[in-house]
């Protein structure tokens, strides 16, 4: 299993980028996961479920599954945030996990950066980005210059700076 990071502020298309990104290293024969944090508080399940009533009822973990699929839900309570390393423990093994998010982790990224946004590149002060696909110049010195609307491009940038997950475990524990 191999891990790199889509990083960027919010509203830089990261999500938009990982939706045609995905198909495109699917088509290269990759299985691919994605690991995508949230900075708000989120429900997969709707009031009224039972899957929902039972994590209100106080449930530690609600798994619900169908002959189409399955999902785990776990309430942390008052634990801690998990980490992105014991995240990625949970997953399955695939050739490929994006990980969205986790912008300020050690794990290898690639910067999404959108002009309208109006807000600074991660890349300067963030020797684990390794690319940055964007909608206008990086600044003189920056690294890999990828065209955001190129999906091709960052596939292959993908392939060529996703470390295998023992490597990413060594680097985030660092």
């Amino acid at each position: 299993m191999r891990v790199i990071g889509i990083a960027g502020w919010s509203g830089a298309g990261k999500t938009t980028l990982l939706v045609k990104l995905i198909p495109a290293l699917i088509a290269r024969g990759l299985s691919v996961s994605t690991l995508k944090h949230a900075h708000h508080l989120f429900d997969v399940d709707k009031p009224g479920k039972d899957s929902h009533s039972h994590r209100e009822a106080g449930a530690r973990e609600v798994l619900i599954a169908s002959r189409k699929r399955w999902a785990l839900m776990h309430e942390l309570r008052e634990e801690k945030e998990p980490t992105l390393a014991e995240l990625l423990h949970h997953l399955s093994p695939v050739d490929l996990v994006l990980v969205e998010g986790f912008k300020h982790d050690k794990h290898l990224k690639i910067e999404v950066h959108r002009a309208a946004n109006a807000k600074e590149f991660l890349f300067p002060s963030d020797p684990a980005i390794k690319a940055v696909a964007a909608d206008c110049p990086l600044p003189a010195g920056g690294p890999l210059h990828l065209d955001l609307n190129d999906v091709e491009a960052i596939a292959d940038t993908v392939l060529v700076h996703a470390e295998p997950l023992d490597a990413v475990m060594k680097r985030l524990a660092a």
